[in-house]
């Protein structure tokens, strides 16, 4: 079988622990044995990052910007545990919050549906994937303990001298508080982004807030998303069938779950964090999920699974003991990327190679082939085959379907 050439390269940023593993067995199984593929690979483990002082994580952002498509295994954030374990310098931050500070976009979460995987809400039949506002409110806010009786007020100075004071509460004793903010410029790659997803895959695209109640904060949103919409995306999505609307954050909750699917659903920073899991784990599975991080143009595109690095199953396979871990993510992780780097070149046959893949994944496991976390899902009956086998019966169907 000849290799289907790709013309540009892809970024391979390696990763962590049975992640780690899997990437490399994915590569060699199913993706170089097909494509003449120029790859760009950076090595993000723990212990290169703080070998480079995390100078690998920015020149691996830096090198999707010059490509247009990264491709990443998962990795792991540290924290005191992880930085005794591996003798780190520092409590280095997470790789995912670095690559999307330099890339700026909107990370967008969308289940795998597996016919046979039981899902927690049956009536969802269609894909809901979920845009997350990754920038500001209560991830770079200032909380604090007030430690009795006081007033608390809020201030803002502008460069030209203009001041503005508000007072908060008056506390007639100890609480909590806290302050946070967001940027029109970002709001506004929220809103592109989203919009541009939505019209990529032919999808209504929903905006929730709660601006009934923060109506200067996340009326702001609400504004920024329709003007963005009015006069950038109006007549496309009328030419596609396709709508945008705001919803209340509550409204927008019970309307999902009696909706089949088949939207993008743009959440502000914090409901994209809890409504991510909670669309992953109705549809069957948090291991059934992908993640891509798309610019507000839609030119540049890293994926990458939706899980961390399965830390248990890495000491299973440390200790020469089988597992069983769930590889699909990481290898929808690749075909998204593929098909990104499909549509910049306009390669027909790399496009069709990577939808033929992400198929085969999910008939394999519609016929009865899958690792033990969703087996554990589908029965007692249910049999299961090993990572590797996995790997081994995905890249057969793959021979067969190719």
């Amino acid at each position: 079988m000849a290799k289907i050439k790709v013309a540009n390269p892809v970024v391979d940023l390696d990763g962590d622990e049975m992640t780690r593993i899997i990437w490399q067995w994915i590569k060699d199984k199913l993706i170089l044995p097909f494509l003449d593929l120029e790859i760009e690979y950076y090595d993000l483990s723990m212990e290169n990052r703080d070998a480079t002082e995390d100078k690998v994580t920015v020149d691996a952002a830096h090198a999707i910007l010059r490509h247009g498509v990264g491709i990443k295994c998962a990795t792991i954030t540290p924290d005191e545990a992880r930085v005794k374990e591996f003798n780190l310098k520092k409590m280095w931050k997470s790789p995912n919050g670095t690559i999307r500070n330099i890339l700026g976009g909107v990370v967008f979460r969308e289940p795998i549906l597996c016919r046979n995987v039981p899902r927690l809400i049956p009536s969802w039949t269609q894909p809901i994937i979920i845009g997350r506002h990754a920038f500001g409110d209560q991830y770079k806010a200032t909380d604090f303990v007030v430690p009795g009786k006081g007033k608390l007020t809020m201030k803002w100075e502008g460069e030209d001298g203009q001041v503005l004071e508000y007072d908060v509460f008056d506390f007639p004793a100890a609480g909590v508080a806290m302050g946070m903010y967001n940027l029109d410029e970002s709001i506004e790659e929220f809103a592109r982004a989203s919009l541009t997803y939505g019209l990529a895959r032919k999808y209504p695209v929903y905006l929730s807030t709660k601006n009934t109640i923060l109506k200067a904060y996340d009326g702001r949103f609400k504004d920024i998303f329709q003007r963005v919409y009015e006069t950038e995306f109006k007549d496309q999505y009328k030419l596609e069938g396709i709508v945008y609307e705001h919803r209340l954050i509550d409204d927008m909750v019970a309307s999902a779950l009696k909706w089949p699917g088949g939207f993008v659903w743009a959440c502000k920073n914090y409901d994209g964090d809890v409504q991510s899991d909670q669309v992953a784990q109705g549809f069957g599975s948090l291991g059934l999920m992908t993640s891509v991080l798309m610019t507000p143009d839609g030119k540049i595109v890293e994926a990458e699974a939706a899980h961390g690095t399965v830390t248990r199953h890495y000491r299973q396979h440390q200790r020469g003991e089988a597992t069983s871990t769930n590889s699909i993510a990481s290898i929808f992780a690749w075909t998204r990327g593929l098909k990104h780097r499909a549509a910049l070149d306009g390669n027909a046959a790399l496009d069709r190679f990577a939808s033929t893949l992400e198929a085969v994944c999910v008939s394999t496991v519609e016929e009865g082939f899958m690792t033990k976390d969703l087996a554990l899902l589908v029965g007692d009956h249910q049999g299961w085959l090993t990572t590797e086998g996995f790997l081994d019966k995905v890249a057969e169907h793959l021979v067969a379907a190719l």
